[in-house]
């Protein structure tokens, strides 16, 4: 299986992964106004790179997925940025709350329904096995007493569980959608766990 980036999706990945980091940065820092101040203390950086660590990471493996597991069944796959969505990523993050769209990975080609709900899968299981590679990250921010690896752990654990959880939601042009089309059993395990999840972290990691 060969996979291959062309020039215009590398562009389009980088500049979605930037621009969704910035928003996360934004947003967990509070807001607009509490961002304009750590970008005039300095520490919006700092903010920013935990962003492109987690939030970052995490919709580029998502995304790198879904091409993957398309490509494995003879697809033609690229991303596609959505240029406007991204900015009302950014928007949404400068007062309060943050809704991301960034774009999606587009195929073609003879598919069935088994193998339509696996790419779908893909994204959200991606998100999932992510949530286990921040595990040890967290653990040993703790062990370490380092606050900035903890950080980075903590907030790829509950970022990673809600992308799974929100892109498995059987609406729109959501994965979960796709999923529930193929197989109701699979769509609803991987709902529950990734929604479970996502509680649990928030509740005992916090965000």
């Amino acid at each position: 299986m060969n996979i291959e980036f062309s020039s215009h999706e590398l562009r389009d990945l980088a500049i979605a992964w930037i621009a969704l980091s910035i928003a996360f940065a934004i947003f967990f820092a509070g807001g607009g106004q509490r961002a304009i101040f750590l970008l005039g203390s300095g520490q919006f950086g700092l903010a920013l790179l935990v962003s492109l660590l987690t939030a970052g990471v995490a919709f580029l493996l998502h995304e790198v997925a879904h091409k993957v597991v398309a490509i494995r069944f003879g697809q033609v796959a690229e991303f596609r940025a959505d240029y406007g969505m991204l900015g009302v990523a950014i928007m949404s993050a400068l007062v309060g709350f943050i809704f991301a769209a960034p774009g999606a990975v587009y195929h073609r080609g003879m598919l069935t329904e088994r193998e339509h709900g696996l790419i779908a899968l893909a994204g959200p299981a991606m998100n999932l096995a992510l949530v286990v590679v921040f595990v040890p990250i967290f653990l040993a921010g703790l062990v370490l007493n380092s606050g900035i690896v903890e950080l980075v752990g903590s907030r790829g654990l509950v970022i990673n569980a809600f992308l799974a959880a929100f892109n498995m939601l059987p609406i729109a042009s959501l994965d979960g959608r796709t999923v529930i089309s193929w197989s109701k059993t699979v769509f609803a395990g991987v709902f529950a766990l990734s929604a479970a999840l996502t509680v649990l972290l928030v509740l005992f990691v916090g965000i």
